[in-house]
């Protein structure tokens, strides 16, 4: 029997609402498989990982959890076009060299995907650059540089410039601020939340 899993970090709740039920979803750096465990148990979807981690993936599989060990980087050449309805990239984006290539390879594999990411445009990372003329801790990544995993941060703003110049419709919208959310709408967003989440969808134009 898999590991219980009771209560989610905020950001994961939220993706978990944008999941539909009974869908087939593929988790791309799914970590210890929290998520894709509790989008089974409670929304009984069909769930797949990929995680990169050895002791991830040993994690997974004490959740009796369907994960296979891969790295993002080489891309999802295994998978067929289409094969899911949602493909999920939580946390996971700044840390990859090349966020273009697993962007276009989510939208092949699947019909929807759902990237999260910190926001180092938080009002917080921009005062503290500011003030101290230290490189800030995103909100929703506590780590000082020189121990944090290889990130490219980036803000709303970026990820919205990024979107369009590779032709992604943001299909949804969520903001997050200290785990509480925030309108989509609200003109300051990029200064207020500490966590995006995109619904992403490929473009029609």
């Amino acid at each position: 029997m898999g590991i219980v899993v009771d209560r989610l970090r905020p950001d994961l709740e939220a993706i978990v609402d944008l999941v539909p039920a009974g869908s087939r979803v593929l988790d791309l750096g799914c970590g210890d498989g929290a998520l894709l465990r509790y989008l089974i148990d409670h929304k009984g979807v069909h769930g797949f990982g990929i995680e990169l981690s050895e002791a991830g993936v040993r994690a997974c599989v004490a959740r009796g959890l369907s994960v296979v060990q891969g790295d993002l980087e080489d891309g999802l050449a295994d998978y067929p076009d289409d094969l899911f309805d949602v493909v999920i990239l939580s946390q996971t984006l700044p840390y990859l060299d090349d966020p273009a290539m697993i962007l276009r390879e989510m939208l092949r594999v699947g019909r929807q995907g759902i990237v999260s990411f910190p926001n180092w445009g938080h009002w917080r990372c921009r005062l503290t650059l500011l003030l101290t003329g230290r490189m800030p801790e995103a909100p929703a990544l506590p780590h000082p540089w020189f121990m944090s995993p290889r990130a490219r941060p980036l803000t709303v703003r970026d990820f919205g410039d990024f979107c369009r110049e590779q032709n992604v419709r943001v299909a949804k919208q969520v903001y997050l601020a200290d785990g509480k959310r925030i309108s989509p709408r609200r003109r300051w967003k990029n200064l207020l939340a500490t966590v995006a989440i995109m619904v992403l969808e490929r473009s029609t134009r």
